[in-house]
């Protein structure tokens, strides 16, 4: 299985193209490296390599877009926000971009296994240039779900069980 892994990473080097823009690069990249494979370990941690770029590319491509913000881990936890009891700002259940920073649950991932492949997926989309897989989507929902959302945007690629949009 490792060995599958890391054939799929080297895949990853030999098909690629540019795709980052200097806007996205961060005096922090491990914090940024550490969102992104939050973000692929909890939206995508049951997907085959594809559907963890996949995600992963989405949020880099949001990043790049003027209507999201700036950096990576921004882009993921953009949400609107309450005070709780002890006066810290919350997520609201079911109002972030992503839907596990706000679901009430731990946001630790605890599959040390998928924990680290998200981790390597991370940090080779930061060292390599690969081809935008989701020909520039920048939402996504899952297969068993229809987003008030999706049917203003334009599909552009259907990858395992996620649908994706620009």
């Amino acid at each position: 299985m490792l060995r599958l892994k890391l054939i799929s990473m080297l895949i990853l080097y030999l098909f690629s193209v540019n795709i980052w823009g200097t806007s996205i690069l961060q005096d922090n990249f491990d914090m940024q490296k550490e969102c992104l494979a939050r973000n692929i370990y909890f939206e995508a941690g049951n997907q085959p390599l594809a559907g963890q770029v996949a995600v992963a590319l989405v949020t880099i491509n949001r990043v790049k877009n003027s209507q999201f913000p700036n950096t990576i881990c921004e882009v993921i936890y953009q949400a609107k926000l309450r005070k709780n009891a002890r006066g810290e700002d919350v997520p609201i259940i079911g109002q972030c971009q992503f839907s596990w920073f706000c679901d009430g649950k731990s946001d630790r991932p605890v599959d040390s296994d998928t924990w680290l492949e998200a981790l390597g997926i991370a940090y080779n989309l930061f060292d390599v240039n690969v081809i935008d897989i989701t020909e520039g989507a920048l939402w996504y929902h899952a297969d068993y779900t229809l987003p008030y959302w999706a049917n203003q945007l334009n599909q552009t690629v259907v990858i395992e069980n996620h649908i994706f949009y620009r």
